[in-house]
């Protein structure tokens, strides 16, 4: 087995964390997530982090530019493209479905909450619907899929540049299992500050906030062995881009059936333990079949030797 850098994943952390977490105390200190700037924050300061460390790791170290995964190879790993895609959809329904399978008194088939929430926004615009809520939700997952991966491509990049392109590359010696649970750690734990403020699963649960960070690294173990999958068989970071992408966007499409005192720790979302349980079966698949992370392109897109010294 080749061994780590240390030194350059050290740095690479060292900023990814620091600038992240920098960022997210001035957003405590502005109001956290009630604050006016949180979407500026997050959007501009926060995501971006792991970019950038990646970028000041290159120039700090002199490590050159050699194999920055930013290469579609779309000719070549066109079938990780539509996994990510498609795949990382039907992956983001599964773990709702065995949720509402468990918990059906949270499974609202009427749409209650989202309904009213849209007769409240046409009784202040004094006029009627233009769809019924039906349509408006097919709309929104029709554009989840599309247009909005466009949208939110370019904050996807800003971490998976860091997380996919630099970091999972440089922990692969290490194989594929230790890699995939390393990188996912240490991106569910980047979260911590935010987690702490209340995003994604609030306060009101057992153990808050330290079960929350808990079931983010979860999460992100699940979600990154997938998303590192793609793009170490691709030879790209674009389809991680465009998994994150969907899973910020689709992802959310599961609350629009669901009860307002629904338990986030655990679903149905995705950064729920049993919203996470479609991913955690393709994880699982992916660790026992070895030859799953097989690429004939590895040595060209994985981390010259030159590069990596």
């Amino acid at each position: 087995m080749d061994k780590i850098d240390v030194r350059r994943i050290g740095i690479f952390l060292l900023v990814a964390f620091g600038w992240a977490w920098v960022a997210s105390g001035v957003l405590w200190w502005l109001g956290g997530l009630q604050s006016p700037y949180f979407t500026v924050i997050t959007a501009v300061f926060i995501m971006p982090a792991p970019a950038i460390a990646h970028i000041l790791t290159r120039l700090l170290t002199k490590e050159g530019w050699q194999e920055l995964w930013l290469q579609p190879k779309f000719k070549q790993g066109w079938p990780f493209w539509v996994a990510a895609w498609l795949g990382t959809a039907v992956l983001l329904l599964i773990g709702p479905a065995i949720f509402f399978l468990l918990q059906p008194g949270y499974f609202d088939p009427n749409m209650t909450t989202f309904a009213n929430q849209i007769e409240q926004l046409a009784a202040q615009a004094g006029e009627p619907l233009p769809f019924s809520v039906e349509m408006l939700v097919l709309i929104q997952v029709l554009a989840a899929l599309g247009p909005a991966i466009l949208i939110n491509a370019p904050f996807m990049l800003g971490e998976e540049f860091g997380w996919r392109a630099y970091l999972q590359p440089r922990l692969m010696p290490l194989g594929p299992r230790p890699a995939m649970i390393i990188l996912g750690i240490i991106w569910g734990v980047w979260h911590a500050p935010i987690i702490m403020m209340g995003y994604n699963y609030g306060f009101d649960y057992v153990g808050a906030p330290w079960t929350g960070i808990l079931a983010m690294s979860w999460m992100t173990i699940l979600l990154g062995t997938w998303l590192g999958w793609a793009t170490w068989r691709a030879g790209s970071v674009w389809p991680a881009v465009i998994g994150h992408a969907i899973i910020n966007g689709f992802g959310p499409v599961s609350l629009l059936f669901t009860t307002p005192d629904f338990p986030s720790l655990i679903g149905p979302r995705v950064t729920g333990v049993v919203g996470s349980l479609g991913f955690l079966l393709v994880t699982i698949w992916l660790f026992l079949r070895s030859s799953a992370w097989d690429a004939s392109e590895q040595e060209s897109v994985g981390v010259s030797e030159e590069g990596s010294r």
